[in-house]
């Protein structure tokens, strides 16, 4: 077993101290369903062949079909993934969605292909997973350098595979070929509603409220910029390349405007970094993590706060929008200085919860609107962040071992109502 999924394991560990389930099923939890790895060649632009290692994790479905992104990463890996899809399930649990976790990625730098070798790449994944997947097995959805634009490649692949429209096998797909209103800013505008009805019960208000967003991306670029247009001061962001910083705040709808300008697949990925944008104080992305403010917003990936730099984190609240952020190590840093943790199971489940309407939708052929959408989001993040907070009112144990308290319940019940499933006795 490698460092993460470890780690991340060690989350289950502790909420199953408080949870009653039977050793079959806590058994179950720890180890992954399917694990799929495939060879993917690609036809270069320049003649040549290049192979790419590409995987799909199916970590539990127990409450129903797999649920999870694919991304397109360099530092993807086998142990990633699974630790992505060990998540989702947890995550999928905690919202109580009738899905069970997976993930999917390619190793891959995709700043250094064109915009036809990366859609070979995404054709030809599918073709190697085809069997894998399926609108009532596994779905697919984006997650970090994958866009509508990957996953209409990839529907339109899996339907010519099936000889059948097939939408339901991904979301997060362009509106034409059957997307959801507001998929493409759900994990962000589900994070807001969480922040906006979490901080009042600390008596934290907009105006008086500093906020640091780690990750320029799709999620960092949306969270910053609904914080702002509440009233949040925003003084710091960063991508990979760097952070700005600005003690009285960061004009984040002209850097938000900036990145909008910018949506080809080439300003996706963000050659010209945030840091070209707007006049500001240099500081690093470890500096960022440290700064003197209210609320810190770590979202980019994975391992960014650990134990060699979580003593030095001076915020009051932390907010998960990324997977995975903070190391099962640096949770006791930080609980021990009194800094409230907010996990990633929880606050970016907004994603996932408008792909499920957006599944729903293209299984029913009845498209609601933008309102409608970001409506029932609304309600369905509120109520479980409500939860939530009553099991850390009941128990006094982190919000992060009560959002898993709270999933496993959720899981614990669904394999009990299918009993032993003791195929193998004879």
């Amino acid at each position: 077993m490698s460092s993460l999924f470890a780690d991340a394991s060690l989350r289950l560990e502790k909420a199953l101290q408080y949870v009653t389930i039977s050793e079959d099923a806590s058994e179950r939890l720890k180890y992954p369903k399917a694990s799929l790895s495939v060879s993917i060649p690609v036809r270069m632009d320049d003649g040549s062949l290049k192979i790419f290692q590409g995987y799909r994790v199916r970590y539990d479905d127990t409450r129903g079909p797999g649920k999870g992104g694919v991304r397109y990463h360099p530092s993807v890996c086998l142990d990633e993934v699974q630790s992505l899809a060990f998540w989702m399930t947890f995550k999928c649990a905690l919202l109580n969605l009738p899905f069970g976790g997976a993930k999917g990625g390619i190793t891959v730098n995709p700043k250094l292909l064109s915009k036809a070798e990366l859609e070979r790449l995404s054709r030809g994944y599918i073709e190697a997973i085809a069997d894998f997947i399926g609108p009532d097995v596994d779905i697919l959805a984006p997650d970090v350098y994958t866009n509508e634009m990957i996953m209409g490649w990839m529907m339109d692949q899996y339907s010519i595979i099936r000889r059948r429209i097939s939408p339901g096998v991904v979301t997060g797909k362009p509106l034409t070929m059957g997307g959801s209103q507001g998929r493409d800013t759900a994990t962000a505008t589900g994070a807001f509603y969480v922040i906006n009805s979490v901080l009042p019960q600390f008596n934290q208000k907009p105006e008086t409220t500093t906020v640091a967003v780690q990750g320029f991306g799709n999620a960092g670029v949306e969270i910053a910029h609904l914080l702002a247009k509440s009233g949040y001061k925003v003084v710091a962001v960063s991508d990979s390349q760097g952070g700005i910083y600005s003690p009285h705040g960061l004009d984040i709808s002209s850097i938000r405007e900036y990145k909008r300008k910018h949506l080809s697949i080439k300003g996706v990925y963000c050659h010209n970094t945030v840091c070209n944008i707007v006049e500001h104080e240099n500081i690093t992305n470890e500096q960022l993590l440290t700064l003197d403010v209210d609320v810190l917003i770590p979202a980019a990936l994975e391992k960014q706060i650990t134990v060699e730099n979580a003593s030095g984190v001076r915020a009051k609240f932390i907010f998960e929008v990324a997977n995975g952020p903070i190391t099962s190590e640096a949770d006791k840093i930080l609980e021990a200085k009194g800094i409230h943790v907010f996990p990633d199971i929880l606050i970016n489940a907004g994603g996932v919860t408008v792909s499920y309407l957006e599944w729903v939708q293209n299984r029913n052929g009845l498209y609601w609107t933008l309102k409608e959408v970001q409506e029932k989001l609304k309600e369905k993040m509120i109520e479980e962040a409500e939860a939530v907070w009553k099991i850390h009112q009941e128990l006094g144990v982190s919000f992060r071992t009560c959002a898993y308290i709270h999933g496993l319940n959720r899981l614990n019940m669904a394999m009990s109502a299918k009993g032993t499933r003791d195929y193998y006795m004879s």
